[in-house]
């Protein structure tokens, strides 16, 4: 599925759309360059999840945010790790166990995130597209079939 995004709004909006299909133990994958929208696409998500003011920083510096919501959701930025085993150090496996997670640059985990994530996960990659964004959607597992729920 490909979504244009006209600017930051939309992006939101997708976040926004996504976070009603989320389970316990599944993972949003955000993949894109700097500046594409990955932390606004997961702010919408989280704001949906929790409530319309929650306070989401990046978790670039801290490299993990916790948020109690239903399901519990944890937001990861892995651009600083510099091994894919520092996702463990950092509570991914707990993250999953307890709720779902949102990872900017999955990449880092290496060539199969698989070996870290739970079977259901959904990609979104975002990039360039004329003034605004253009979103690449893919599922697996569940995510096959809740992508035909996903309305924005």
């Amino acid at each position: 599925m490909t979504l244009a995004l006209g600017d930051a709004a939309a992006t939101t909006r997708l976040g926004a759309a996504i976070a009603p299909l989320l389970a316990p133990g599944e993972a949003v994958l955000l993949y894109g360059p700097l500046g594409m929208g990955k932390s606004t696409l997961a702010r919408g998500l989280i704001r949906a999840l929790t409530r319309p003011d929650e306070d989401v920083p990046s978790p670039t510096f801290t490299l993990v945010q916790f948020y109690e919501s239903e399901p519990p959701v944890a937001h990861f930025d892995l651009y600083r790790l510099t091994r894919a085993a520092e996702a463990a150090e950092i509570g991914l496996d707990e993250a999953l166990d307890e709720g779902c997670a949102v990872i900017e640059w999955p990449e880092r985990l290496g060539d199969d995130p698989s070996a870290w994530l739970g079977p259901d996960r959904l990609s979104v990659r975002l990039a360039e597209h004329g003034a605004g964004r253009v979103a690449t959607v893919s599922g697996v597992g569940a995510w096959e079939t809740k992508l035909k729920n996903l309305h924005v």
